[in-house]
């Protein structure tokens, strides 16, 4: 399936965390969800990136964000991998690739050459609507987390938080210029008359 679009409603979806707990994703209408989805776990950059999501967790609390890790590994691969590098958060157990495919992270995939079916390493902000506020399909781990952050708060991401007007931001730029453009031009007038001037002592003469 494709990717679900910007403004669009999220695929609910009802999962397990490592502790066998119930995680229904519009159960958390009223939050905003990071919703990150990894291929295994215990690999390299999963691990990376988890442990990047665990050292910003209470940042990322503090801007009222709720984070949920998605991959096919069971329950039990999930506490092995939570338990071993203390992760703070749910992972999710995603073992039939459903919610996966429902976000369009599953497919094919190429290494070294050599063809696979497997997860896409994306992420998704999700509002407190349940709406799909940005995507960060193919992430790059590093750098990430920091990223997440930046767009919760709407900051150095480029773009404007929820219920910003971006247009009033162009039309302040508009008048900006506009004043720039006024005072280049009044230079250009005061010589006009200083040559006026000029003529008009020559003419008594």
């Amino acid at each position: 399936m494709p990717i679900p679009q910007t403004g669009h409603p999220a695929p609910d979806f009802q999962l397990k965390d490592q502790n066998g707990n119930d995680v229904k994703l519009s159960r958390l209408r009223g939050k905003n969800v990071v919703l990150y989805f990894y291929p295994k776990d215990d690999t390299p950059g999963c691990t990376r990136e988890a442990c990047d999501f665990r050292d910003e967790h209470s940042a990322l609390e503090a801007a009222g964000a709720v984070v949920l890790g998605v991959s096919p590994d069971d329950t039990k691969s999930h506490q092995k991998f939570a338990t071993k590098f203390s992760l703070p958060f749910p992972l999710l157990a995603d073992t039939e690739r459903q919610v996966c495919d429902a976000y369009g992270v599953w497919g094919e995939k190429s290494l070294y050459g050599r063809k696979f079916l497997g997860v896409t390493r994306a992420t998704f902000l999700i509002d407190t609507e349940g709406k799909v506020a940005r995507v960060w399909p193919k992430v790059k781990v590093d750098g990430h987390v920091k990223e997440i952050l930046q767009s919760l708060k709407g900051g150095a991401s480029g773009e404007p938080e929820a219920g910003e007007k971006a247009p009033a931001k162009k039309a302040a730029s508009k008048s900006a210029a506009k004043k720039v453009v006024a005072k280049k031009a009044a230079p250009a007038g005061k010589a006009v008359t200083k040559k006026t001037a000029v003529k008009k002592t020559a003419a008594r003469r």
